[in-house]
């Protein structure tokens, strides 16, 4: 189960972060700036081998004790972060793929509002 998720700029400034469990926001919102310098060296290798552009995941970020981080970066450069809980062991790399992909597609709605300008915190309703 994702505890944590996080709509990244391509600034590197926080769109949207929202965890579950509220009384350890700041410990997610650390982990999430975190993983930043791990998703900037993963986009920077890619770049480097010429590895397909249409792959967007970019996998786990890193593991700790608890959490599980993972990493997506759209064409546009915004990246989603991902904190899953490491005690599920059941939840597959297809899975994380498919939350990622679910994710992508509500961002793009969100971009496609014309209500919405860009650059702006995201609400959630």
């Amino acid at each position: 189960m994702a505890v944590c998720i996080a709509v990244i700029a391509k600034e590197n400034y926080p769109l949207y972060i929202r965890s579950t469990p509220t009384e350890d926001e700041l410990k997610f919102h650390y982990m999430v700036h975190t993983s930043l310098d791990v998703v900037d060296e993963k986009i920077s290798a890619m770049g480097k081998a010429l590895v397909d552009q249409r792959e967007l995941y970019l996998g786990l970020l890193y593991p700790t004790e608890d959490y599980k981080v993972y990493g997506y970066v759209t064409n546009s450069k915004v990246k989603f972060v991902m904190v899953v809980d490491s005690s599920n062991t059941a939840l597959r790399d297809n899975e994380i793929r498919s939350m990622f992909r679910k994710l992508h597609n509500s961002y793009t709605d969100v971009m496609c509002n014309p209500f919405y300008n860009p650059g702006d915190r995201i609400q959630s309703r």
